[in-house]
């Protein structure tokens, strides 16, 4: 079995389940250990760990709510003190909420930016600290702040913002030969992105792309393995997107 990322330690944000804990699996496949972060979902967190080590993979779960700076610190201090080093972080924990610019309320607002914004973010900030050297940042973006769709306009600010923090923080990571990356995904089919669509609305988005469906868990974890290997080493402060064609 090939096993590129042996020797790694993986830490991704929010991978008790969807996109992340396909992630988590992926990079666990190629020899890393890794971290399984989660807020509240404690057993998702732990079921995803099972199948990691009974595999013959590592991983472990570590709770914080990655809003708050005082627990993503302690996630880092665990994981060092656990693991003794972190190579690679994916910043996947984020939420979604769709709603017209005029109806969003402040603490729409707050909450949105505080999950998707703060928690990167101050996760980059822990990692530039404590990233062993050679290390990957991975942090997940959108499409949507590419095709304009209504509804998305908080959603897609938040994410605009976290491109353009990928894209300085490539830059003062230089030195440590670090690099940092963003990954924009389309639709991708997830439990939560299924949530309150109706079929014909998750067609109308399958027709979007040239592929004529939307996108897999599977297809994001890809792209992040692609990133994080030594074949992507010399690629740094760009965003990946991974949408099937759909924009970008």
């Amino acid at each position: 079995m090939d096993t590129p990322l042996a020797g790694k330690i993986a830490l991704i944000t929010g991978s008790s389940r969807g996109i992340g804990r396909e992630i988590a699996c992926k990079l666990a496949q190629m020899g890393a250990a890794v971290v399984i972060n989660y807020n509240q979902s404690k057993t998702k967190a732990q079921e995803v760990c099972s199948l990691i080590n009974t595999a013959g993979g590592k991983a472990i779960a570590i709770q914080a709510d990655v809003r708050d700076v005082g627990q993503l610190e302690h996630l880092f201090d665990q994981t060092l003190e656990k693991l003794e080093k972190i190579d690679i972080l994916v910043n996947n924990a984020g939420i979604l909420l769709t709603k017209p610019i005029e109806q969003v309320s402040e603490e729409e607002y707050d909450l949105l930016f505080a999950a998707n914004v703060k928690s990167v973010f101050f996760a980059c900030q822990q990692a530039a600290k404590k990233l062993s050297p050679g290390g990957r940042i991975i942090n997940i973006s959108t499409t949507v702040t590419k095709i304009m769709m209504p509804g998305y306009g908080l959603y897609a600010a938040s994410k605009g913002a976290v491109d353009q923090v990928t894209r300085v923080l490539s830059r003062e990571l230089g030195e440590k030969n670090i690099t940092v990356n963003a990954i924009s995904p389309g639709p991708v089919d997830t439990e939560l992105f299924r949530a309150g669509k109706s079929k014909e609305q998750i067609a109308q988005m399958a027709g979007m792309s040239p592929f004529n469906r939307i996108g897999t868990p599977a297809d994001v974890a890809g792209a992040v393995a692609l990133l994080v290997s030594d074949d992507a080493a010399w690629i740094t402060g760009q965003n990946l997107y991974v949408n099937g064609g759909i924009a970008g």
